[in-house]
């Protein structure tokens, strides 16, 4: 698969998390986590980012990320949020 078009499947999976949910950076790419991190801090394109957390539910862009999931009632543990509850 050519990077552009895998790219582009990255954000449409991205864009398909309905509000009050989350994926893990695996969920979306199971094959290369860490692409999908390069792409959301590469694009350009309104995508929900928010949405995209580590697979053990913690939030790696901090408190702006925590106030809108919580905004859109995602579960949480603590400062985690509730993977198996949240996970779309």
């Amino acid at each position: 698969m050519r990077r552009e078009s895998r790219a582009a499947a990255i954000l449409e999976r991205i864009r398909d998390i309905p509000p009050g949910h989350v994926q893990a950076y695996s969920d979306i790419d199971a094959q290369a986590p860490r692409l999908v991190g390069r792409v959301l801090a590469t694009t350009h394109e309104g995508v929900p980012w928010h949405r995209v957390v580590r697979a053990d539910g913690t939030i790696p862009k901090g408190r702006r990320q925590r106030e809108l999931l919580l905004s859109e009632g995602v579960p949480m543990r603590g400062d985690r949020v509730d993977i198996a509850r949240a996970r779309a």
